[in-house]
């Protein structure tokens, strides 16, 4: 075989390679790409559409940012608390002593869970823990209010509460992987070296997964900051989150300014953005012990 037979048929066979991901890559320019730089162009043109900055100074108005506040606490405490649930189901499922089925079991169920959202989501929640809902009902006949007690589904800790039902499930199939990576012999060697196992948690354990719980939360809260589908169908417009309002002013123009909407998806953008890019960052050094 001559070189440029080699060659040939090297070069043919990423055609075919790049004939594969072609799909792919036209799917993210049109979808992705193409409307991210339209919004940012958008976010700089002013209503006589010439160049301006009043958009963006826009966002810095009491409604938007107290939107933008009220986002980015949901969204960090679904992502704390369903980190930290989720990585305490994912020990107890990998390295406990539970049946060993239970995990197949666990992991199966985060698969759905973790993309169990939107309308499905707020009516099970609504059916649930709503007014009338099934647990709230049981609750009351055994004398408990659950909303004489201050709870409301419609609320900052009720759409925290329902996040969590995807956040949860998520951190365990991220973090998975992690906790495999903590070998037996680690433990085995600290237990051989008189350490507890609070200290090989504290020296060993912890230290080594920080990194992947780091990235999975970042990971978290971009995944609540940019959900919108169950927040618009749980609470409608009574809490006034950052895509809540976008939704609104795509709809009917709540803003009265096309430009400030553009400027408020390109400030959401950069956030998740952030987030996701922390993520692969974080990431990227933890895959070393996994190795």
């Amino acid at each position: 075989m001559t070189d440029t037979t080699a060659g040939q048929r090297t070069r043919r066979r990423l055609s075919f390679e790049w004939l594969g991901v072609a799909p792919f890559i036209i799917f993210a320019v049109l979808f992705l790409m193409l409307p991210t730089l339209y919004l940012v162009g958008a976010a700089f043109i002013g209503r006589d559409g010439q160049f301006t900055l009043e958009n963006i100074a826009g966002l810095f108005t009491d409604q938007i940012i107290a939107a933008y506040w009220i986002s980015i606490r949901i969204s960090g405490a679904s992502a704390i608390l369903g980190a930290l649930v989720g990585l305490a189901i994912a020990l107890a499922i990998i390295r406990g002593r539970l049946p060993e089925g239970l995990r197949a079991a666990v992991m199966t169920f985060s698969g759905v869970a973790s993309n169990f959202a939107g309308v499905p989501l707020a009516f099970a929640f609504i059916s649930t823990l709503g007014r009338l809902g099934l647990v709230t009902v049981i609750l009351k006949f055994i004398g408990i209010d659950l909303y004489k007690s201050g709870f409301n589904l419609l609320s900052f800790w009720g759409l925290t509460l329902t996040y969590l039902y995807f956040q949860i499930p998520l951190m365990i199939l991220i973090i998975a992987p992690a906790v495999d990576g903590l070998k037996k012999e680690w433990s085995e060697a600290a237990a051989i070296l008189g350490a507890s196992p609070w200290q090989f948690w504290r020296y060993v354990g912890l230290p080594i997964l920080w990194p992947s719980f780091l990235g999975t939360l970042s990971l978290l809260f971009a995944n609540a900051f940019g959900a919108i589908a169950t927040a618009y169908a749980l609470t409608g417009s009574s809490l006034n989150i950052v895509p809540i309002l976008l939704y609104a002013q795509i709809r009917g123009d709540a803003l009265q300014n096309p430009g400030l909407g553009a400027a408020l998806a390109l400030g959401m953008i950069l956030i998740t953005a952030t987030a996701n890019i922390i993520y692969l960052v974080i990431s990227a050094r933890a895959e070393r012990w996994l190795k």
